[in-house]
């Protein structure tokens, strides 16, 4: 099991999204993340999982 945290920016990079994308992701509670002295941080494994999570639901939304 691995605690490694990852700043909004690193999510970001790694998710090869927009900063300002993952930062309202994470603000719409759609991206597992929580906030340190203002600053949003995310455990690494949450955001693997999320990703998983969201491979399942694709084509299952009406949009």
């Amino acid at each position: 099991m691995s605690d490694e945290i990852l700043t909004l920016k690193e999510v970001a990079d790694y998710l090869k999204l927009a900063e300002k994308t993952a930062y309202r992701l994470a603000a719409e509670g759609k991206l597992p993340g929580f906030k340190v002295g203002g600053s949003w941080r995310f455990k690494k494994e949450d955001v693997l999982q999320w990703i998983e999570e969201q491979k399942g639901s694709k084509g299952k939304k009406g949009k």
